[in-house]
């Protein structure tokens, strides 16, 4: 049984590689929030973000002749992104010391609006949870972490994550299952009313 998906984006690949820019404008538009999603996991400014983004399709795009579909073009994207991302971080670390943190620095700024019926309280319990769901998430080993977010945040299915992390799907299937037990039993007291 074949991939609609998958397909299409054969199709589109073989049509970009042969020099339609249509068929590779379509890619980008098929992937780029994903991209961004990615990106902006590991890249907190939205300009660099967009930057990164620009980047991984002008570096798709130049290396398409030679993507030969031994795995699905959005597992190829992936990689490119990521290294993007990689050289990023390895340019910025250069570039200057390594900042800190000021105490209260994101500590209210969830993103998400007041409600009508949202209390101090109640935004303050949404806060701790957010940001015991991100480090409980940062503690995760690198692995476990990768999987959870691949299936999770990107959808991708355990043989797309399998392909991504060059494993057996059954390794992924164990990963992510300890990841969401590290987390539950991470987010438990928060969970059960136990805030800082």
């Amino acid at each position: 049984m074949s991939v609609p998906g998958v397909d299409a984006d054969a199709l589109l690949v073989r049509q970009a590689q042969a020099g339609s820019r249509a068929a590779f404008d379509m890619l980008v538009l098929k992937y780029q929030r994903r991209i961004e999603r990615l990106l902006g996991r590991s890249v907190r400014d939205p300009a660099d973000v967009a930057d990164l983004c620009q980047e991984t399709f002008l570096a798709a795009y130049r290396a398409l002749p030679s993507f030969r579909g031994d795995s699905a073009f959005y597992t190829w994207l992936y990689r490119i992104a990521i290294n993007a991302a990689n050289r990023h971080h390895g340019h910025r670390a250069r570039q200057r010391p390594v900042e800190t943190l000021d105490d209260d620095e994101g500590t209210f700024g969830t993103g998400t609006p007041p409600t009508d019926d949202a209390t101090p309280e109640t935004l303050l319990a949404s806060r701790q949870l957010a940001s015991g769901l991100d480090e409980a998430v940062a503690a995760l080993a690198d692995d476990q972490r990768r999987a959870l977010l691949l299936r999770e945040v990107d959808g991708l299915s355990y043989d797309e994550i399998a392909d991504l992390m060059d494993c057996p799907p059954g390794t992924v299937r164990s990963r992510i299952f300890r990841a969401r037990e590290a987390l539950a039993a991470r987010l438990r007291p928060l969970l059960s009313g136990g805030w800082r």
